[in-house]
């Protein structure tokens, strides 16, 4: 089976983790400040702040923001429900905008329509390694006074015109087991602005600027040594990672290109798409729907993965949740129930990616 994702460490991460286990630090230490700088550095952020997984970066995020009771963030609903729980866990409310279908993130046009005297945040999501338009959701910002914070748990390293995903406000990365960096758990808040760097700093430590001095109501949400030391000897390696997913992407586009019933994803002009997922779309009227592919290509060895089935708020959970703001989405919804991600990941050979085009050819034409 030709894996959606693969994880495997080398010999260089299993002396940084040996060398954390014979420090005797095994809780926050100077590998987490490490991987700090050396995040901030790799994304271009003035600040990197650590945390024990990306929901905690946004639930954090959002906290730093100071929201009154009623105060909303607008999202996309496309999206893991991570991004809805921190927003709630944080005491704000949800509301939703429609996405776009070429890149599958926010659509600020839809945003625009959505906002309320209530909004206080915007909160794009970068989806399957490819940022929002965020030339037109910084302007919308601006033009309402809202903060950005922007879940980048897929993002590592993509850029939009130059500029890093994480720095047009506060960046949440994720560095979950099958993220392009990972730590197994963990995660960072990227940020220009050096109070805020402060208060996160102080606010994942139970609100302690030393031991015993409390300065604010916190939290655990503190990163490892032992978890630093997992993505530390990657990251120096991260640029030929994400070339090597690139190669990838190019292969499969150029495999797959002309194929009836698909729309192929794309990295649209001025942005750096590190393909955390190729995400294949199905027409309407398309020969076989997203579900008979899928065991399709898993008859054929290939796998495959559905990232995200339905929208957000199509959960009673959420659906019924009084701080949850529903507007219907129908884009998202129609992408929901087209989408189909194959493998992409720098694991795969030339001969693994031919393999799986051949695949998805021949689970098309069936």
């Amino acid at each position: 089976m030709i894996a959606i994702s693969s994880i495997s460490f080398g010999e260089d991460v299993e002396r940084e983790v040996l060398d954390t286990l014979r420090s005797g630090i095994v809780a926050q230490g100077p590998k987490v400040a490490r991987l700090e700088t050396e995040f901030a550095q790799l994304v271009g952020a003035k600040h990197a702040v650590a945390v024990s997984s990306g929901t905690t970066a946004l639930v954090a995020a959002v906290q730093v923001q100071d929201l009154q009771p009623g105060d909303e963030v607008l999202t996309s609903p496309f999206t893991f429900v991570a991004t809805v729980n921190a927003i709630l866990e944080a005491g704000a409310t949800v509301r939703f905008a429609d996405i776009s279908a070429t890149d599958f993130c926010l659509d600020a046009a839809s945003a625009q329509e959505r906002i309320t005297e209530r909004t206080k945040v915007i909160a794009p999501v970068h989806l399957y390694g490819q940022t929002a338009d965020m030339r037109a959701v910084s302007e919308l910002a601006d033009r309402h006074g809202l903060a950005i914070i922007e879940d980048a748990a897929q993002a590592h390293g993509a850029q939009f015109d130059g500029q890093g995903a994480g720095t047009f406000g506060l960046g949440c990365f994720s560095f979950y087991a099958t993220k392009n960096i990972t730590t197994g758990e963990g995660g960072m808040i990227t940020t220009g602005d050096d109070a805020i760097a402060d208060r996160l700093r102080v606010l994942r430590n139970q609100g302690m600027r030393a031991r015993y001095q409390y300065e604010m109501v916190g939290h655990n949400y503190r990163m490892t040594d032992l978890q630093a030391s997992l993505a530390l000897p990657t990251l120096p390696h991260y640029p030929q990672q994400v070339a090597a997913r690139r190669r990838n992407a190019e292969l499969l586009t150029t495999g797959l290109k002309d194929l009836p019933g698909v729309q192929l994803p794309s990295e649209l002009t001025g942005r750096l798409h590190v393909w955390h997922q190729y995400t294949l779309l199905l027409d309407e009227d398309a020969p076989i729907t997203r579900d008979a592919l899928a065991e399709r290509l898993t008859e054929r060895g290939v796998g495959s993965g559905i990232y995200y089935p339905r929208a957000a708020y199509d959960y009673d959970c959420y659906r019924e949740h009084p701080r949850v703001v529903i507007d219907e989405t129908p884009v998202a919804t129609s992408v929901a129930k087209r989408c189909l991600s194959i493998p992409v990941h720098a694991g795969l050979s030339e001969s693994d990616v031919h393999d799986v085009v051949a695949a998805v050819r021949s689970a098309m034409e069936a």
